[in-house]
């Protein structure tokens, strides 16, 4: 049996396929431009070449029928037909404050997804129009919500509400509900294995870096407080989101500029971050590429970067009065070791003490490694995130009426003997460029 997880965005469908008896990935891909034309699907299989092929997707639908027809087919599928699914797990956004922990979807669920959809308009429709596509093309399967709110239930109200009128709270549910839920999960389950601590006595700063970022103060193994909002805008600096700022500003440039709601909101989601202060680059791998060659501006927009993702450190150890490991993860924690040396410089007085050569050697997505002096109060781990595995488990373990909310559940990965075969494979590969990549390897405690 295998486990199909999806995660829906506007234009685009991810997937994966899970064999679940072996305990392995088997293939991965994705289909772009889903809805706006010139749609192609990116099919990558173990072992195999990646492949690549344009289809025409009008609708997700069309992008869901187009990954099952991959996944069965006879030369590039890794399934003989679809009655081999046994259930599709589904990644969605947000489920306000009405989720403590995944679901199977039903028309309840849905109707929830649907009145909650305001609070997450750049994401939601699509969320929901993915699962509806799925429901359509596998009928006969369970399909489940995974939402990256759920793990943040367990704030409390001086960490999630607001300093709004009250009643904003009760009747239209304005409050800070966290994003990257799955990827907190998973890491601070990994990080406990680390540190040889019960999950429930462990206190952790875990800083998820990428196009999208947030962190998350974890403190006796629940989220505790985390940097965005009720939407994903609030908190550090990101790629293309501005992260804090005076909420004064879009009333202040609609007076100037006469720009619409409609027009600001754009701004501070699709234009400002990294992007916005560079000015002229759209890829945070021209913006390194600049920051080399001394462009001011983009060595001010990492600069500032990192110093958010600092100043939230900080209150975070405040926050929790002891920390047992600071936690780097997503494509910016795991591989910008130049963005990860600017946020750890200076740490060095609240006992996080960093290891310049370690930090340069840490380039990996398929070893957890340690990246602090050996010395250092606070050990740093570099963890790669595993967001489709924890949608698995929780699909599998609803299909099996055995799942339920994570303080009363265990994962795979939270044995000491847990181990990622897919990534085991690509660390030799790691190992082989990188020989010092050993020397760092974060082994369970």
């Amino acid at each position: 049996m295998v486990i199909l997880t999806l995660n829906c965005g506007s234009s685009s469908a991810k997937y994966q396929v899970y064999d679940w008896e072996a305990k392995d990935v088997l293939a991965v891909g994705i289909v772009e431009k889903v809805t706006i034309g010139g749609s192609f699907i990116t099919h990558k299989v173990k072992g195999k070449a990646e492949f690549t092929t344009e289809h025409d997707c009008p609708t997700h639908t069309d992008a869901v029928e187009l990954i099952i027809k991959t996944l069965t087919d006879p030369e590039r599928g890794v399934i003989k037909d679809m009655d081999t699914i046994g259930a599709v797990g589904h990644r969605v956004l947000h489920g306000g404050n009405k989720f403590t922990k995944s679901v199977i979807v039903d028309d309840a669920v849905m109707e929830t997804f649907n009145e909650v959809k305001d609070l997450g308009p750049l994401h939601m429709p699509a969320n929901i129009m993915g699962i509806e596509a799925a429901k359509k093309v596998l009928p006969k399967v369970p399909h489940s919500a995974i939402m990256d709110t759920a793990w943040h239930q367990t704030m409390p109200p001086e960490s999630y509400l607001y300093a709004l009128p009250y009643e904003w709270y009760e009747k239209y549910g304005v409050r800070r509900y966290g994003f990257h839920g799955t990827s907190f999960l998973y890491t601070a389950k990994r990080a406990a294995v680390l540190l040889g601590k019960d999950p429930f006595k462990t206190n952790l700063i875990i800083a998820h870096l990428g196009n999208g970022s947030s962190i998350n103060a974890v403190k006796n193994g629940c989220s505790f407080d985390t940097s965005m909002g009720i939407t994903p805008l609030e908190g550090l600096i990101m790629g293309t989101r501005s992260g804090d700022a005076d909420l004064a500003i879009p009333f202040y440039m609609m007076r100037k500029t006469g720009m619409s709601a409609e027009k600001i909101e754009s701004e501070l989601n699709k234009k400002s971050g990294l992007i916005g202060i560079s000015g002229k680059f759209t890829d945070r791998r021209d913006i390194q590429d600049a920051v080399v060659q001394g462009d001011p501006r983009a060595t001010l927009a990492q600069d500032m970067e990192a110093y958010r993702v600092r100043k939230y450190i900080g209150a975070y150890i405040a926050a929790l009065g002891r920390v047992d490991a600071l936690v780097l993860t997503a494509g910016v924690g795991e591989f910008a070791w130049f963005v990860r040396r600017k946020v750890l410089e200076g740490l060095q007085n609240f006992g996080i003490v960093y290891d310049p050569d370690k930090n340069m050697l840490a380039r990996t997505r398929n070893a957890e490694t340690i990246i602090s002096k050996d010395y250092s109060r606070i050990p740093i781990f570099i963890i790669p995130t595993d967001e489709e595995l924890v949608m698995t488990e929780d699909a599998y373990a609803l299909m099996k009426k055995t799942y339920d909310v994570h303080t009363n559940f265990t994962y795979s990965f939270q044995s000491k003997d847990y181990v990622n075969k897919g990534r085991a494979a690509g660390l030799k590969d790691d190992l082989a460029k990188n020989p010092g990549l050993a020397s760092i390897l974060a082994v369970a405690k």
